[in-house]
């Protein structure tokens, strides 16, 4: 497959601060691609510098084989650029509010008619065409931001945390549009905090101050601390994370929920569930269940945030 977005040692900083620090992207059509990491960890800003919206301090971009900084509005017709906050016109309807975006785009009636009605069908906002946008729901309107960005039909899709603060059902209907993109041979950068959605890419990339820590496929990525966390269940669970913190060969504990998951020294599980289930004895602890479980990208993101390096 074509690579459609190709960045080279990007590198941007403010007052004197690096925001991306030498970062390098490689994403073929037909591909989706997450940017994970901490707030600043420079996710916002790299997907900036990729639509255009900032200059680079040094680097190269290339958006379906045009040099951005060179042929900028040629590389930007190749993006639709979905931000963390969208702007939309309230008092302008849906249809009102994609005219708008398609001819700030350049297109003509003959071409943005007929791409709306199909667009809107894709997103299924078709029967609230005539609604105004400020009577949208959070989630409406996160589809009708998508339907804007696509309105042109780019070959690449840049969304920066394009689901936050909406509800599980929205979420889930947003990542089938996207799939159903993706069929289509779109490429797609989306920066996200939700590992359960990074976990569905083909490939992910965790950055943190504004350099890439580690990137490769979700099961590349949790294969290094394979048969290195375990999954803890019982009470009273503070002391029992006490009592995990203190063994030797458990590098860190984490709450999931109502569980632990411990993550241990390399080849140690057994002497560790065995030290544990007779400390808590000892201490009048209850363990419901200890067991070796297979690691998700939350426990590898939080492994790449302690400094602790998988790669």
């Amino acid at each position: 497959m074509p690579v459609m977005i190709q960045a080279q040692n990007l590198r941007r900083s403010f007052s004197g601060k690096p925001a991306v620090d030498g970062l390098s992207l490689s994403i073929e059509a037909g591909e989706i691609y997450a940017l994970v990491g901490p707030d600043g960890a420079g996710k916002t800003t790299t997907l900036r510098l990729l639509c255009g919206a900032l200059q680079p301090d040094d680097g190269q971009i290339h958006l379906a084989g045009i040099d951005l900084l060179r042929q900028t509005e040629h590389a930007r017709a190749q993006i639709g650029y979905l931000p963390q906050r969208f702007s939309l016109y309230g008092e302008l309807t849906v249809l009102e509010n994609l005219r708008f975006f398609a001819e700030v785009r350049g297109l003509p009636s003959s071409d943005w008619v007929p791409r709306s009605e199909e667009i809107l069908e894709f997103v299924g906002l078709a029967e609230f065409a005539d609604r105004r946008a400020e009577a949208l729901s959070g989630g409406m309107r996160q589809k009708l931001g998508l339907a804007a960005a696509l309105v042109h039909q780019p070959n690449i899709l840049l969304l920066d945390e394009p689901t936050g603060g909406v509800d599980p059902v929205t979420r889930q209907s947003f990542w089938q549009l996207l799939i159903r993109l993706l069929r289509q041979g779109v490429a797609v950068l989306i920066s996200t905090p939700y590992m359960d959605e990074a976990s569905r890419c083909n490939r992910v990339g965790f950055l943190q101050h504004g350099r890439m820590l580690v990137e490769g496929t979700p099961a590349e990525i949790v294969a290094h601390l394979q048969g290195r966390v375990l999954e803890l269940v019982g009470r009273p669970r503070r002391l029992l994370e006490q009592l995990a913190a203190a063994d030797p060969q458990v590098e860190n504990a984490h709450s999931f929920g109502d569980r632990l998951h411990l993550r241990l020294a390399p080849a140690s599980a057994d002497a560790v569930m065995q030290r544990l289930t007779e400390a808590a004895r000892e201490h009048a602890a209850t363990i419901d269940h200890i067991r070796p479980v297979r690691p998700g990208l939350e426990d590898v993101f939080l492994d790449l945030l302690e400094g602790s390096h998988v790669a």
